[in-house]
């Protein structure tokens, strides 16, 4: 079963978590068959999303991943509530594995032109 946690993003503004990924026994998830995918959609019904941009510690056996959106990306959503989930899917094995799932919140920016 996969975590839950609520987060939240500044729109037009760097988006950046890390996340420790365990196994069910509490130790962490050896990645390195894994690839990762994650998406951010308004509603779970929606047919646009925007993808995570997903990144692996660099030794993945600690299970260690971040989770990225860029400004750009950010700066293009519209402030309010979204729904988000990861996975990591394991290629040597039929495993699919949601590593979290939540609300991502993007807060509206008053500063609308920069420097």
């Amino acid at each position: 079963m996969a975590s839950y946690a609520n987060i939240s993003a500044d729109q037009g503004a760097d988006f950046q978590i890390s996340i420790d990924i365990e196994d069910a026994n509490g130790d962490p998830l050896n990645l390195s068959d894994f690839e990762l995918y994650g998406q951010v959609r308004r509603t779970y019904k929606s047919e646009n999303s925007v993808d995570f941009d997903i990144g692996v510690a660099a030794n993945a056996a600690l299970g260690s991943i971040s989770i990225k959106l860029s400004a750009a990306t950010t700066a293009t959503m519209k402030s309010g509530r979204y729904v988000y989930d990861v996975y990591a899917v394991n290629t040597g094995a039929p495993q699919t594995i949601k590593v979290i799932e939540g609300i991502l919140e993007i807060v509206p920016s008053v500063t609308k032109e920069f420097g």
